[in-house]
């Protein structure tokens, strides 16, 4: 497979960045290995076969130049009882801002896209499991709120992946290229009791850049360090949460595209294609959805690359491999994005808007 020439997009604040190779191993690492340890730079200084000082200006840089989004946990929104779903709605083509605003407004709302589909609007939004209004009361409003013509309720049947980890060394073939398997996560509520939420409150957000990142959050608890990452691991083994990493602005990193795949696959084929498509390097999720009458589609995959041309080489690699062609697939690309940001948990926000707008 010939690897496409990097598109760049010229876009206010999106613009790609020029990354050197050192940049680059150091973003990697920062995605897919920052450790639960007293000092997890120095663990990836050495892995990065850098000094210490010299991985803490580069980490800096790249989140003060908008490279990395911000470096945080990573929990698991259903292990901790809030429900979620990606929900597709058909808004006004003529000013879908109007909309999008609304929506943006909920704090569970965390990705809110304008896509090329006559549903145009596409977004995730989670509710507490105090919410009053629920996911379904909530969904109601906003399509009261919104006008829209019609709202589509995407939730996640099954789970082959969720790692929004982009390779930043390797070109289009090692992202069209499997990698080992991937385990599908619990979708049901854990057990957690109020040190984990005192753990969460403490730890949510952007971590700041230092030798020692987890010792103001044992403090904001009233632990020692050793015992705060002792009981991160244990969430981690209990499901909460999945991992700490750096989350990229995904343009200015490079990775101009984003096409959400989306297969019709009959169901005693779903187990084995989800898996499969899931182990594809450049798919970072890969859901089992509902299917309607207007909508065949069962798998979705979201694949990142440096340009539609490599968006549609891992697509394309995938269709192939599975034989899905034609009125079997369809590739969804965002044209805007009107919000990303990182769910926080426990906080009143949701308890507000609820009031203000219920």
């Amino acid at each position: 497979m010939k690897a496409p020439r990097a598109k760049v997009r010229s876009r206010k604040h999106g613009a790609a960045i020029p990354l050197d190779d050192t940049d680059k191993r150091v973003m990697n690492l920062l995605q897919s290995s920052f450790p639960l340890a007293e000092e997890p730079y120095a663990a990836l200084a050495a892995e990065a076969e850098i000094e210490l000082d010299e991985l803490l200006v580069r980490t800096r840089r790249l989140l003060d130049e908008r490279i990395i989004r911000e470096i945080t946990p990573i929990f698991d929104t259903r292990a901790l009882g809030y429900q979620s779903m990606l929900v597709a709605a058909k808004v006004d083509p003529a000013n879908p801002q109007r909309a999008a605003k609304i929506i943006n407004s909920h704090p569970g709302v965390s990705h809110n896209y304008l896509r090329t589909h006559e549903f145009n609007l596409w977004f995730t939004i989670a509710t507490p499991p105090d919410s009053e209004l629920g996911l379904e009361g909530t969904l109601a409003l906003l399509q009261n709120l919104t006008g829209a013509e019609s709202i589509r309720q995407l939730p996640t049947l099954r789970l082959f992946k969720i790692n929004m980890n982009l390779e930043m060394e390797k070109g289009t073939e090692a992202l069209a290229a499997t990698d080992s398997g991937t385990v599908p996560r619990e979708l049901s509520a854990q057990p957690y009791d109020e040190l984990d939420v005192a753990v969460i409150r403490a730890l949510q957000g952007p971590m700041e850049v230092g030798t020692r990142p987890y010792d103001a959050a044992a403090a904001a608890v009233g632990i020692s360090t050793g015992r705060l990452l002792e009981h991160l691991e244990g969430m981690v083994e209990r499901k909460l949460l999945r991992r700490v990493a750096a989350i990229l602005y995904h343009r200015r990193a490079g990775f101009s595209a984003n096409g959400m795949g989306v297969w019709r696959v009959g169901d005693a084929r779903i187990a084995e294609v989800g898996t499969r498509m899931a182990a594809v390097r450049g798919i970072s999720h890969c859901y089992q959805r509902p299917t309607y009458r207007d909508w065949p589609y069962s798998v979705f995959t979201m694949a990142h690359g440096r340009s539609k041309q490599e968006c549609d080489a891992i697509l394309d690699s995938i269709a192939d491999e599975h034989e899905l062609h034609g009125r079997d697939r369809a590739t969804l690309y965002s044209s805007t994005e009107f919000k990303k940001i990182r769910l926080h948990y426990f906080t009143p926000d949701y308890a507000e808007w609820e009031r203000a707008h219920g």
